[in-house]
Order: C-alpha cells, then sequence, then structure tokens
C-alpha cells in the first residue's frame, strides 16, 4: 500500500501514468485562453455579487424587488426610516456599478467571439451566445481530444450516471462532475430553446416536439444542451457550421 506525499511518490505516479494508454493528459491553455478565461471568471464574479445585493435588498412588506424599492425611495411620502432609505441607496448604486461592468464585459467578450473562427462558428449554434462560445473556448480543451461527441458531453457532465450491472442497464441523473461553466450555459441556453418553442409550437414530428409531449421541461432542456455539446464536437472537428436538423431532414 502507497501512503503519505512526497516528491518520490509523485515522481513514481507521474511516470506510472505516463505509460497507461487510456489517460488523458491537460493540454496547455494558450494566451488567448488564460485571457478568455480571466475575463469569464472575472464576468461571472459579478454577477454573483450583484446577485447577492440584490437578495439582500429589502422592500415594504419584506418584498426583495429592487424596483419596487425605487419607487418606494421616489415617493416623497414613504413611510420607510431614513437609515433604511440611506442603506437601500447604498445597495442600488452597487448594483448600478456592477451592472455597468458586466455590460463592458460582455462587449469585450462579444469583440473577441467575433475574431476568431472557432466562436464565429460556435454562434452558428441556436441557443449559444457569445458569452457560452467564449466559455468553451476558454475552458474546452481541444475537440480532438474526444473520440465522440458523447466523450465531449460526459467530460462536461451531461450524461447520466450509469449504475448499471448484471447486464441489466440503470442510468440516473446527470452526473455533474464535468466543466461546469460550459454546462450551466448549455443548460441555460437549451432552456431559452425549450421556452420558445413552450409558446410558440416547434416543427411538428420534430425531436423537440416529440420530447415536450412525453418529459418535463427541465429533462428537455438537459437533453438538448447534451445533443448541442455533441453538435459542438462534430461542428469542431469537422470544421463545419450548424446545420439544422430540420432543414437536413427535408
Amino acid at each position: 500500500m502507497k501512503r503519505q506525499k512526497n516528491d518520490a511518490a509523485d515522481a513514481e505516479a507521474i511516470a506510472e501514468a505516463a505509460v497507461r494508454p487510456n489517460m488523458r493528459f491537460v493540454e496547455v491553455k494558450s494566451q488567448r485562453q488564460q485571457a478568455g478565461a480571466m475575463v469569464f471568471r472575472t464576468r461571472d464574479l459579478l454577477v454573483r455579487q450583484r446577485t447577492q445585493l440584490k437578495h439582500g435588498v429589502v422592500a415594504p412588506q419584506g418584498v426583495t424587488n429592487v424596483r419596487i424599492l425605487e419607487a418606494a425611495i421616489e415617493e416623497a411620502e414613504t413611510s420607510l426610516d431614513l437609515l433604511i432609505i440611506e442603506t437601500a441607496r447604498l445597495y442600488l448604486t452597487q448594483i448600478a456599478s456592477l451592472s455597468e461592468q458586466i455590460v463592458t464585459l460582455e462587449k469585450v467578450l462579444q469583440q473577441e467571439a467575433g475574431k476568431a473562427a472557432t466562436t464565429a462558428r460556435l454562434l452558428t449554434v441556436p441557443g449559444i451566445g457569445h458569452v457560452t462560445a467564449m466559455a468553451i473556448e476558454a475552458f474546452a480543451p481541444p475537440m480532438e481530444t474526444f473520440r465522440r461527441g458523447r466523450d465531449f458531453a460526459a467530460w462536461l457532465g451531461l450524461v447520466p450516471i450509469q449504475r448499471s450491472t448484471g447486464g441489466k442497464q440503470v442510468l440516473g441523473r446527470t452526473s455533474k462532475m464535468g466543466q461546469r461553466d460550459i454546462r450551466r450555459l448549455l443548460i441555460t441556453g437549451a432552456m431559452t430553446i425549450v421556452r420558445w418553442a413552450s409558446r410558440k409550437a416547434p416543427p411538428e414530428g420534430s425531436w423537440l416536439s416529440r420530447m415536450l409531449e412525453r418529459k418535463p421541461r427541465m429533462l428537455v432542456a438537459i437533453a438538448l444542451a447534451n445533443k448541442m455539446a455533441r453538435s459542438v464536437w462534430a461542428m469542431l472537428t469537422k470544421d463545419e457550421d450548424y446545420r439544422n436538423p430540420v432543414a437536413v431532414a427535408a
């Protein structure tokens, strides 16, 4: 049994891993990828800080709504205590400042996404915007690392956990053990498509139409995010733009 951590044990483990045929190694990120990751992480931090501030704002009767509080502050006959008003103004000022910084970073991401052929190709996929495209470029390894699209979806954590035994296939919830930033953005984009399809019926007989008829919307969004991940892998490995399945079938 091997225990304890030291340089000799680390060197032995690295040497042993290097000779294993199925071992995957992390690619060194380019300067552009590191810059994109820094901008993305900064934007994500600012969004979380803004969300925390919004939850910290308490309007009259305990309603946590920024717009209601803004209206109450503007009212001359407000019954709010002066201390509450001044504190709320401080919250609102910080929220407005964070919103401006987020917009600035999103413009940077949008400009950078338009420069590279890879991100421009990803933007042709429904549900993938500039932020998602830059996240894929910044955090995902070269698509040639994966043998197939399912491997990339599994790396993102968009495949169900398997508890199969004795020849019986048992699938559980999504593993969520992969790259959470890309996974979250793909699911968000997929949910936008699902909501749109719920209001405006998708093409009759399409995969999305069949899924919405028999599955909950959130489950459909995760399945659609899985399909989007596979499409991303196929597009980047074959240097092709997105092709609408419905149009191709027609």
